[in-house]
């Protein structure tokens, strides 16, 4: 951007000029993590642009969290992981302190870790999955000799196709599917071909975290929808859809993450009307629509979308095998052409065993029949959870499906102080802030049943509820 570059440009709009420049440079690596930026007025002068034009940009990105700011100073540039130089050296403390990611509390070791929400791999068939892998190399003896597609392998997506027909009425054909190395990967190429910087988002509040840090690192100015246990507002959704224009609402309505509520079947009906009404994506993550304690849960977003405005991601990572990684986006032909060029710019393709494997494991019937087991096994660790936990006055929803407990605890509750005498105990849960794109929640936590056993559930939930009430002693012990 030379000196005279903005001269034409309309004075409202020379901020977001200024912004895209600033955080083009940033994004190439001239300005590195921690490093000073211009100032104002330095800028403004290479720029010959007014001051209060900089200082906009400059706040712009401070909002979206590309800067932060030492008083007295300046700007400087944050880094990746969105922790500042001052951070904590506790993942954990510093996740909910510095508002870091999630990533960072799966770095922490322990021995209780409710802070991972996939499943106990002791619950997995184990020796009947190896058995197929040793049968997938007798079937493909060439599988380790070549790449995948880069849309991904075409046995598995026609599979796929005959079992969402079959399941859900979706009629698709393999051509619609691109098969992804699990949901995070996904959600992100969605979020490279569509949004650009400044483009209004939607996300639920709260929601899942890898989501936030992935539209924010785009650069989208993101719009907070708040889910209830009877869904959203959709009077709401539809003011904002209409006064942003929002390039795309990302949203996980079944067994939601972290707070496993499920959008009932008539408002997603008419979200996809309000989508198609007002040229919204929606993109909705579906992780675990099999791990359900009671009744099915509604058909998908995109069983009602019938002009194209839904792209539906599907993960089998969290209770099929989450060594294989596999996930699958399902799409407009109009939007596959640029997710696969995206694709291609970050691999070869997912890798083609992992997807023999996969097809091979969770189409048989033994394997469908031990999700009904998985159902069983999760239900009662549930309610070990919330047995150990009725002793506290915590407050949460039960959940009818899923892996989480979203649970607010009283707000005199010292956070801080519990977290890191949990660590201290090798007890690890994940603090609601990361699950809010405005970084609040402070006083709920969300603690997943689904990786350790049954013993250790009782375990570590008593050893958190003593440490809890030892920080918290005016707490009502009784529950009422």
């Amino acid at each position: 951007m030379k000196r005279n570059a903005l001269s034409n440009v309309h004075s409202d709009k020379l901020f977001e000029q200024v912004y895209d420049y600033l955080l083009e440079r940033i994004t190439r690596g001239e300005w590195r993590a921690h490093e000073k930026l211009p100032s104002i007025r330095t800028l403004a002068i290479e720029l010959n642009v007014h001051r209060l034009t900089v200082f906009k940009a400059y706040q712009m990105l401070k909002q979206n969290r590309k800067v932060y700011v030492k008083e007295k100073s300046g700007y400087y540039v944050l880094p990746n992981n969105m922790l500042p130089l001052d951070s904590q050296h506790d993942p954990i403390v510093s996740a909910y302190v510095q508002e870091s990611s999630l990533s960072e509390i799966h770095q922490v070791k322990a021995v209780y870790q409710f802070s991972i929400a996939l499943l106990d791999p002791h619950l997995l068939p184990n020796q009947f999955f190896s058995e197929y892998v040793k049968r997938v190399f007798d079937l493909y003896p060439k599988v380790l000799g070549t790449y995948s597609t880069i849309q991904g392998d075409r046995e598995l997506r026609e599979a796929l196709c005959h079992y969402f027909t079959k399941r859900y009425h979706f009629y698709l054909s393999a051509d619609e599917l691109l098969i992804t190395s699990g949901s995070q990967e996904a959600i992100d190429l969605i979020a490279r071909v569509l949004i650009k910087p400044r483009d209004a988002v939607l996300l639920e509040r709260p929601t899942y975290s890898p989501a936030i840090d992935v539209f924010r690192r785009q650069g989208a100015n993101i719009i907070p929808i708040e889910i209830h246990p009877h869904g959203y507002d959709l009077d709401r959704v539809e003011m904002l859809m209409q006064q942003y224009k929002p390039r795309l609402f990302y949203l996980n309505p079944t067994f939601h993450n972290p707070t496993g509520f499920v959008v009932p079947a008539e408002q997603r009906k008419r979200l996809v009307e309000i989508a198609h009404k007002y040229k919204c994506v929606l993109v909705e993550d579906d992780p675990c629509p099999d791990i359900y304690f009671e009744e099915k849960p509604p058909l998908p977003l995109f069983s009602y979308d019938t002009a194209g405005y839904v792209i539906y991601i599907r993960s089998f990572s969290k209770y099929i095998a989450p060594g294989l990684s596999i996930a699958m986006i399902a799409c407009h032909p109009s939007f596959m052409s640029y997710l696969i060029r995206a694709k291609s710019l970050s691999d070869s393709g997912t890798p083609l065993l992992n997807q023999k494997i996969f097809l091979h494991y969770f189409f048989c019937e033994r394997m469908q029949k031990h999700l009904a087991k998985l159902r069983i096994a999760l239900a009662i660790r549930r309610d070990i959870m919330e047995q150990e936990l009725s002793v506290t006055d915590w407050k949460w929803s039960s959940p009818t499906g899923g892996f989480n407990l979203w649970i607010r605890l009283p707000e005199s509750t010292p956070m801080e102080s519990l977290l890191s005498k949990s660590i201290e105990q090798s007890i690890t849960f994940v603090p609601g802030s990361i699950f809010d794109p405005q970084r609040e929640f402070k006083s709920w936590i969300r603690m997943s049943y689904s990786f350790l056993n049954e013993q250790q559930l009782r375990e570590g939930l008593k050893r958190l509820v003593h440490l809890s009430r030892t920080l918290h002693p005016e707490g009502n012990p009784s529950g009422d």
